[in-house]
């Protein structure tokens, strides 16, 4: 052989019948991918394209996060909502062992008063003594002057009933005696 002469292409063999319908298989499924994808773009275009109108309007649509904080914000009701969001966090406020003993009930936002219940007299007595650095703890979370006061309550008393039946109103044995 001389190197003058361009070396013999090699020969494809000819596809039969079973390998000529896995290649056009082969070629459909990349063909209905590519037009998937661009049905996909499409059909997202058209999602972040939704107008209630020519320009933006506060009718359009929106992510949930965001109707949320945007109902809370007119509605004036960022201090309840945090304050909520802090007695789902009261473990990690307080600790695991205090939250254990230590529930908060309520908050009264006109009194910026918040209400602990205890289910012991020991842990009442032990929460009244943490109570300043739990307001500023709870201040710092939910902001400067949220929280003015700690209420802390003891355990409650069983509610006494005497007999199957009981008047409605009724505080038990004393009421009947004018």
């Amino acid at each position: 052989m001389s190197t003058d002469e361009p070396a013999p292409a090699p020969k494809t063999p000819e596809l039969s019948g079973v390998d000529l319908a896995r290649v056009a298989l082969r070629a459909a499924k990349e063909q209905a991918r590519a037009r998937g994808d661009a049905a996909q773009q499409k059909r997202q275009a058209r999602r972040g394209g939704l107008r209630s109108g020519a320009r933006a309007d506060r009718r359009d649509p929106m992510e949930l996060g965001a109707a949320i904080n945007r109902l809370i914000t007119e509605r004036g009701w960022e201090t309840p909502a945090a304050v909520g969001g802090v007695m789902g966090r009261w473990p990690q406020i307080v600790g695991e062992n205090l939250a254990k003993h230590c529930v908060p009930q309520r908050y009264d936002e006109d009194e910026r008063v918040l209400t602990v219940q205890c289910d012991s007299t020991a842990w009442a007595t032990q929460l009244r003594l943490l109570a300043p650095q739990l307001v500023a703890r709870l201040n710092e979370d939910l902001g400067h002057g949220t929280v003015r006061l700690l209420k802390v309550q003891g355990p409650g008393g069983p509610t006494q009933r005497y007999g199957r039946l009981r008047a409605p109103g009724s505080t038990g044995p004393g009421d009947t005696y004018g």
